[in-house]
């Protein structure tokens, strides 16, 4: 299966979208909300912003089921 390489992020605090690139070789543990500045973190559990903030998780996850981190 190939994976996704794109998801839309959603910020928690003020419910901006934007969809970005997501990296295949590394997870991506912070991200910066452009509209309120708000920083993202992975919630616990997941392995990166995209799992816990995206309509798509991560593509280590999308292939195998589990996070990329672990």
């Amino acid at each position: 299966m190939k994976p996704l390489l794109d998801s839309t992020l959603t910020c928690p605090a003020c419910g901006h979208q934007k969809t970005e690139h997501m990296p295949t070789d590394a997870c991506q543990w912070y991200y910066e909300c452009e509209a309120c500045h708000t920083l993202l973190k992975p919630k616990p559990g997941d392995c990166c912003v995209f799992c816990s903030y995206g309509l798509v998780p991560c593509p280590p996850v999308q292939v195998s089921g589990k996070s990329c981190c672990n």
